[in-house]
């Protein structure tokens, strides 16, 4: 099985890209699934119901999120509802929504976790203790397991990987819109890369206009942030998984530059 998973889509231009290319790059690396993580989808902050719909409409078949998941206030009223989107798994108890998924294509059946990082972000759970616990349950269902792991720092992203290598399939980080050099199969058969990357705009810091990033920077006025036009970019990997063991076979990044 071929799985694209695709880096932090921001706002329009991210949506546009893959409008515009994304059943090119499924028939160009043969993919079977794809996944994507969106929250940041809606105007760069947090996702909507519409937008939500526009990128399954692409043939997305799951979307996972993070520390913005609730830029949109609206999406309390329906991620309940909503099997496709999952918030990290380590939120407390009693959060709306859920962590982790399992996707079935024709028979062959896909888990999906989401979970959160604790550097720089507001206290949850603890996320390697979440993990082995939702792990567990997906094993019940599939040897093939994928982990979105949204956090900040490096080493808290590469220790998750150590963590769960053999456990899972991938795990893959996202948050700091930078694609890291360092995808590799850990010993034990786990895909693994730092940071996935962004899908958005290119000229851009991290997605947002530079000029108003670079106007933060030199000033003590704080600015109303707004998403980069012009050229964007498509961020993600492409694994190859055996459906028998889970193991993963190769990983692939993606660092496509849309003209």
């Amino acid at each position: 099985m071929r799985i694209l998973i695709i880096g932090d889509i921001v706002g329009r231009p991210g949506r546009n890209a893959l409008k515009e290319h994304l059943e090119e790059l499924k028939n160009f690396y043969n993919v079977n699934l794809v996944i994507a993580n969106g929250e940041n989808a809606a105007g760069g902050n947090g996702i909507t119901r519409k937008v939500a719909d526009e990128l399954f409409e692409m043939g997305i078949s799951l979307l996972t999120t993070g520390n913005h998941v609730w830029d949109q206030k609206e999406i309390l009223q329906f991620i309940d509802e909503e099997p496709r989107i999952l918030r990290p798994a380590n939120y407390l108890e009693g959060t709306p929504g859920r962590g982790s998924a399992v996707i079935n294509l024709d028979g062959v059946k896909v888990g999906v976790l989401n979970l959160q990082g604790t550097t720089f972000m507001p206290c949850n759970r603890n996320p390697f203790f979440v993990a082995i616990e939702e792990v567990e349950k997906l094993k019940a269902e599939t040897n093939i397991i994928l982990v979105d792991f949204h956090a900040e720092a490096t080493s808290e992203k590469i220790a998750m990987g150590y963590f769960l290598d053999g456990k899972v399939s991938c795990v893959f980080g996202t948050h700091t819109h930078v694609q890291t050099a360092d995808e590799k199969i850990l010993p034990n058969g786990t895909a693994y890369i730092t940071d996935i990357g962004m899908t958005g705009p290119y000229e851009s810091v991290l997605g947002i206009d530079k000029e108003l990033i670079i106007k933060r920077f030199t000033s003590s006025v704080p600015l109303r942030f707004e998403v980069a036009k012009g050229p964007a970019q498509i961020n993600g990997i492409v694994i190859e998984v055996d459906e028998n063991t889970g193991k993963s076979l190769s990983i692939e990044r993606i660092n496509k530059i849309c003209t």
